[in-house]
């Protein structure tokens, strides 16, 4: 198993009070509730963060993309991994994703991930993505052409990393008379690794199993129900095309906290993790999943998976429900080694910092967490493998 520190970025000093007059912390959050002073600070401490994520030894670090909200201060994630590839030496750097579907040109993905391919020597990893639905809110966009939009702009940009320029490009929703990128990407065999974060959508799953792709499939915050659930779909897909998924095509992203006891962990994790739950993530479902965004089927399993966003989660439900693992170093690595062991994911990504968790509690939840949980699973997956 690898271990990748996953890093939304969110507005950690947002007027938590703000839901006495606003419905979400997306779209429709005024932007007069962001201060640039503290943004400036933000930024800089998460970078750190990444940046020591390196020094203790994760085999990743992650940035991602959204737009309009206090949850994630990552619009263009491209800026935070060109950022990262000077100042790391040994991590991966995934940037998950990019929302395809939102974009007029994505040539440009095509050129910002080869610029920091090229710039880490090969250490990106390619995260595509079709934005969650509130992305179509900000962005104007039809989410009816969602999936379409998605697979030609993958098209496109493969084409661009695969294919000598310049070539031609012809799509319903792209054209292009000249493909011809430069720089060329490092990773050339035959591209950087492709990873598909995703809630859920059953045509996800399927298209990134398929084998002309067997992408890594990641599933989001969500509950250990619902992760075996989506892992198992993928498993089940590719032995209908006739082989095996292995590990390192399933992955899972859930916030994590460990401290030196149980109590002490969920003292210190509370308040943290219930911003993160009652105001980071608060979302109409409609904003979620607007209109013509997904399929019925998938819809009904996306509703599913994401009813809590919208209720009033606490520690305790999301501990029980498996989203949220949170305690001493040794309850951890036990729970962790029983979901690999029933899920059988190869990747695991943590948010070790989530909603408005300080520095101090973020380093410490790293240093303990990468020394006293990440050598006993990595030995412990290594065994099993043997």
């Amino acid at each position: 198993m690898k271990f990748y520190f996953m890093h939304l970025m969110p507005y950690a000093d947002l007027d938590l009070s703000y839901d006495e007059k606003h419905n979400s912390a997306w779209v429709t959050l005024p932007n007069t509730y962001y201060d640039p002073k503290k943004g400036h600070q933000l930024y800089n401490r998460y970078l750190d963060e990444l940046e020591y994520a390196d020094q203790l030894g994760f085999d990743g670090i992650c940035v991602n993309e959204h737009h309009s909200n206090a949850y994630g201060l990552m619009p263009i994630p491209g800026v935070m991994a060109g950022a990262l590839a000077r100042r790391t030496k040994n991590v991966k750097i995934a940037i998950l994703g990019r929302a395809l579907p939102l974009l007029n040109n994505p040539l440009t993905v095509a050129e910002e991930f080869a610029m920091v391919d090229n710039i880490t020597g090969g250490r990106l990893i390619a995260g595509m993505v079709r934005g969650i639905g509130a992305e179509y809110h900000s962005w104007g966009v039809n989410p009816a052409f969602s999936h379409e939009r998605f697979q030609e702009a993958h098209d496109l940009i493969l084409q661009a990393w695969t294919q000598p320029g310049p070539s031609v490009f012809e799509g319903k929703h792209y054209n292009f008379e000249y493909v011809n990128v430069w720089p060329r990407v490092y990773q050339d065999n035959p591209h950087p690794p492709i990873w598909i974060p995703s809630q859920g959508s059953s045509e996800t799953i399927e298209w990134a199993a398929h084998p002309d792709r067997k992408y890594t499939y990641l599933q989001t915050f969500a509950s250990v129900a619902t992760v075996a659930r989506y892992m198992k779909m993928y498993k089940d897909v590719a032995a209908g095309y006739g082989y095996e998924a292995t590990e390192d095509q399933l992955g899972w992203s859930l916030p994590l906290y460990v401290a030196e006891t149980d109590e002490i962990a969920r003292r210190e994790a509370k308040d943290h993790i219930e911003a993160f739950l009652q105001k980071f993530l608060r979302m109409p479902m409609e904003m979620l999943l607007p209109p013509g965004y997904t399929s019925v089927k998938s819809m009904v399993g996306a509703m599913s998976a994401k009813a809590g966003h919208s209720m009033k989660q606490t520690i305790d439900s999301v501990i029980e429900e498996g989203k949220f693992i949170c305690g001493s170093p040794a309850t951890v690595r036990e729970k962790l080694e029983e979901y690999q062991a029933q899920i059988g994911f190869g990747h695991l990504l943590t948010l070790l910092q989530f909603g408005t968790l300080p520095a101090e509690l973020t380093r410490k939840n790293m240093e303990i967490y990468s020394k006293e949980v990440m050598p006993y699973l990595r030995n412990v997956t290594a065994r099993r493998v043997a």
